[in-house]
């Protein structure tokens, strides 16, 4: 494949990388191959990888690092450019079937993606590309062989790992392949620098990939300070006491009621997730509570994903099961606005994961001014801090997640004590700091590229 890249889009003959004086990138390639910045996140494969790439994208553009993002075109009808936002650029890549595609089969696509990427970079001027940001493996594999042909960095963030989502599988959930570790092993070994959302995920990239510990930087992904907060954006600010009415005011835009416990689940409804955990638990609550049956409800916001897809009324049926139909709300995936409005009216977002790198919609439901409880597992340790902005769970039994859920409802001020704090804590999540650490990974990928190629050609 390398060599068929080799060929495409070739004007010259390649010459050495130029070495350019300015230090800080003026216009990255980003990649995003298997789920578009554009798609609404929490159905399909979209999730925090969607809202970290758009953000991040923005935040790079405000501080003068234009952004072109690279995504696989998932209708006809698409524009082929879209301007996402001043300085930032979406550009549909045709590769593949518009639909019905799943990600497991897209590494099949990916020739005719990096087609399509090359194609792109022939009709401009040489060295229009100072650098390439992949995200995920899919986009590794493209980043990998653009760069080289480019003669430039490559940053790449995993998001995710196979080895460490492999090591902890939900009960019935399908492994990830070993043509996704071969190929996340090739892309450390190639990357200048790899972005990890939390320390533990640099150790995981070190420990499982054998990636050099100084090509890794620990970048926290952030949160949206103006749309997640605890009052919609334009109102008052948010200042000690405020949270019940916070929380009132958007169960009635909501229509929830104003005296419930609401657990809520948001997110890609998939084992991964574990959103039966939470159904689970709120059967144990309600065995041994049955008068809290008449004052609780338990909203799931969002839609099928992954291996979630082959049994997409499992969740409905398990709620039937347990006997919980009446106190379960299954809602649609919702657009970012909205699911501020879901982070506000609950008592406590519960996120059981098995995985997950960081979490972004943890730090979004604390700076809603919501608690969170959670599976103690990745980045989520990072994102919530135990006993003061929400609880940490050992594992995955409903029943230690019922014994959580039974402390907020026997204390209402519970959810607002945390709240505050975890509103609080979220400030420091600000996507303006991860932006500015990033142009710092990207300045330093471009000095250690720069040092590469003198010693290559010195």
């Amino acid at each position: 494949m390398s060599q068929y890249i080799a060929r495409l889009g070739r004007r010259s003959p390649a010459a050495p990388p130029r070495l350019r004086l300015h230090r800080r990138p003026r216009r990255v390639a980003m990649l995003s191959v298997h789920t578009s910045p554009l798609h609404q996140p929490g159905t399909g494969d979209a999730g925090g990888m969607n809202v970290y790439i758009v953000e991040l994208a923005q935040r790079l553009a405000a501080i003068n690092i234009e952004v072109e993002i690279f995504t696989r075109a998932t209708a006809a009808a698409l524009p082929p450019t879209v301007d996402l936002a001043p300085g930032v650029l979406v550009r549909h890549v045709d590769a593949g079937p518009y639909e019905g595609l799943a990600k497991e089969e897209l590494p099949a696509q990916l020739c005719a993606f990096t087609h399509g990427v090359m194609q792109a970079w022939a009709g401009h001027r040489p060295g229009y590309y100072d650098l390439v940001h992949s995200h995920y493996w899919l986009s590794g594999h493209v980043g990998w062989l653009a760069a080289q042909r480019w003669g430039v960095p490559l940053v790449h963030a995993m998001h995710t790992m196979a080895k460490v989502k492999n090591a902890s599988l939900a009960a019935g959930d399908t492994p990830e392949p070993a043509a996704r570790v071969i190929g996340e092993t090739q892309i450390v070994a190639a990357a200048d620098r790899l972005i990890a959302n939390t320390a533990e995920e640099a150790d995981e990239l070190v420990r499982h990939y054998q990636a050099e510990r100084d090509k890794v930087a620990v970048v926290h992904p952030g949160v949206n300070l103006s749309r997640f907060r605890p009052f919609p954006e334009g109102s008052r600010p948010f200042r000690p006491g405020d949270a019940p009415t916070a929380r009132a005011a958007a169960r009635a835009r909501l229509g929830l009621p104003q005296d419930a416990l609401i657990p809520l689940f948001a997110g890609r409804i998939q084992p991964l997730k574990a959103p039966d955990v939470l159904l689970r638990a709120v059967a144990v609550l309600l065995d041994e509570r049955p008068e809290l049956r008449s004052r609780i409800c338990v909203p799931v916001v969002g839609g099928p994903s992954g291996s979630g897809l082959a049994k997409p009324e499992g969740l409905q049926k398990l709620a039937a099961r347990l006997g919980i139909t009446d106190v379960v709300r299954f809602c649609p995936p919702v657009g970012q606005e909205q699911l501020a409005d879901w982070f506000r009216a609950a008592s406590v977002l519960v996120m059981p994961s098995y995985s997950e790198s960081f979490g972004l919609v943890a730090i979004e439901a604390q700076a809603a001014g919501t608690p969170v409880l959670a599976a103690s597992v990745g980045g989520l340790p990072v994102a919530v801090r135990d006993g003061e902005t929400g609880f940490l769970v050992q594992g995955h039994d409903p029943r230690a997640y019922a014994r959580v859920l039974r402390d907020f409802a026997d204390a209402p001020h519970l959810a607002d004590r945390m709240g505050e704090a975890a509103a609080l804590h979220a400030r420091g999540f600000g996507w303006d700091r991860a932006a500015a650490a990033t142009a710092d990974v990207y300045t330093a990928a471009t000095q250690a590229h720069r040092r590469h190629v003198r010693s290559h050609h010195g």
